[in-house]
């Protein structure tokens, strides 16, 4: 069974930093043929796309609110996607998701369970 297992998550102050991964396990057609991406979410608003990453190296994408402040990377070695996380505000706090979505079969997706981060003094 494929499974997603997100961690890094807490509580933290303004301006601090933090670091989610997000390991991969029994992916179809294996790890590097997934596009990976973090979302998050806060109660009563949609699941909102943070960044994304295609390939190891490769251009990422991200949300503008995040833009400067969050690096995503992967290690296809390890099946793990990071999220690094810069100068937190209290707009950061939600709920933080991984999702693999296979690059080629579109219908293939899969999300993790989730981790939370708090900003807050």
């Amino acid at each position: 069974q494929v499974q997603l297992v997100e961690s890094g998550g807490g509580l933290v102050q303004p301006g601090e930093s933090l670091r989610l991964s997000c390991v991969a396990s029994k992916l179809t057609y294996g790890y590097s043929r997934y596009k990976m991406e973090w979302y998050r979410q806060t109660p009563g608003k949609e699941r909102e796309l943070v960044a994304s990453l295609a390939v190891a190296g490769g251009s990422a994408n991200y949300a503008e609110s995040v833009k400067g402040r969050f690096a995503i990377s992967r290690d296809n070695a390890k099946n793990t996607v990071y999220l690094d996380m810069h100068n937190l505000n209290s707009d950061d706090t939600a709920v933080y998701y991984c999702k693999a979505q296979n690059r080629n079969v579109l219908s293939i997706r899969h999300w993790g369970q989730g981790t939370q981060v708090t900003v807050s003094s």
